[in-house]
């Protein structure tokens, strides 16, 4: 038992929280030195998805002309019936509630299944446009296809594939190197911008229906990890504008910092408080660029310059303090 792990059980000890003989039997069972291998299984079949699924995709690059299109399809869409059945099963069916997690293989096979349907119905409307020129359903099914798996076995992972399949049928894709581009999709399309904004608000919306009907309410992280990003990116790669809607979108980042502030003190997620604060941090120095950029700071600078590290290193010890205050009221 290391000295953090001593110290602990020792604290509790001294808190008679527990007894002589419980605190003896976390000694021996510690000094096993036993360890899990969860989370390592849980990346193995991970790589296992992701290579399984490329290795799809090399093939049908590889041998387009030798085995053809059909056959392809055949075989991929034979895969995917195979991957379903054997998710439905060995599955307990829907339940409102979280699922108690039968099998990671099964989570694991189920994400596979999905990762192939989407894999298969755009491979069906690249090479035969199977549903015209409505390339939005090549989209729009394989989402509607990962929503009611994810809700039907439980998974977390088929869900954030149907959030991100839902947002990019609306038009919504953003990439790192795009995000504080001013060539950007949300600067250079005010309509996408708002459509970021309702898209975000509908996402909040319907995770507080779910906990009104007690329905899945443990997807809420996903669903609000997804609003606190999408409104928040929108909201300040709006900020450079030089209209009136930049105001517009500043108030939108002030009203999601605050909910996601009382939000993730409510669900102690301490991801959503932390991405909040750094969103917020942004805002507020944009923010205050715009209302000085037209004054003339030419007799001050030094001032400013001398200033500036101290913002700096006040702006780093006030997010630390925050941080702690947040673990210490989610304790």
């Amino acid at each position: 038992m290391n000295k953090f792990d001593a110290k602990a059980s020792e604290a509790l000890l001294d808190k008679n929280l527990i007894t002589e003989n419980q605190f003896q039997e976390i000694k021996e069972y510690r000094s096993l030195n036993i360890f899990s291998l969860n989370v390592e299984l849980k990346l193995l079949l991970s790589i296992s998805v992701l290579m399984f699924t490329s290795g799809i995709g090399i093939l049908i690059y590889d041998n387009i002309d030798s085995i053809g299109h059909i056959a392809l399809l055949s075989i991929l869409f034979a895969i995917t019936c195979g991957c379903f059945y054997y998710c439905f099963k060995n599955s307990k069916g829907f339940q409102k509630t979280e699922a108690a997690t039968e099998s990671h293989f099964l989570e694991y096979v189920v994400l596979t299944a999905n990762v192939l349907t989407c894999i298969f119905i755009g491979y069906l409307q690249f090479q035969y446009e199977a549903f015209g020129t409505h390339y939005g359903l090549a989209t729009l099914i394989p989402t509607i296809v990962s929503f009611v798996c994810a809700y039907y076995f439980d998974n977390k992972s088929v869900l954030t594939i149907a959030v991100t399949g839902l947002a990019a049928y609306i038009g919504l894709s953003v990439t790192p190197q795009e995000i504080f581009n001013d060539n950007n999709n949300f600067y250079a399309n005010e309509s996408l911008s708002y459509s970021a904004v309702m898209f975000g608000i509908l996402l909040i919306l319907w995770t507080i229906y779910s906990f009104r009907i007690n329905l899945k309410t443990h997807f809420a992280f996903i669903y609000l990890t997804f609003a606190l990003h999408i409104i928040s990116i929108a909201s300040i790669s709006n900020l450079y504008r030089y209209d009136i809607i930049w105001f517009l979108f500043a108030v939108v980042l002030a009203v999601s910092s605050y909910y996601f502030y009382k939000i993730s003190h409510q669900l102690k997620a301490i991801s959503l408080y932390v991405f909040m604060i750094i969103y917020a941090y942004i805002g507020i120095n944009i923010f205050l660029f715009r209302i000085f950029e037209n004054i003339d700071f030419s007799d001050i600078w030094e001032l400013f310059i001398l200033l500036l590290p101290a913002y700096f290193i006040g702006s780093i010890i006030l997010f630390i303090k925050l941080i702690k205050n947040f673990n210490k009221e989610t304790a």
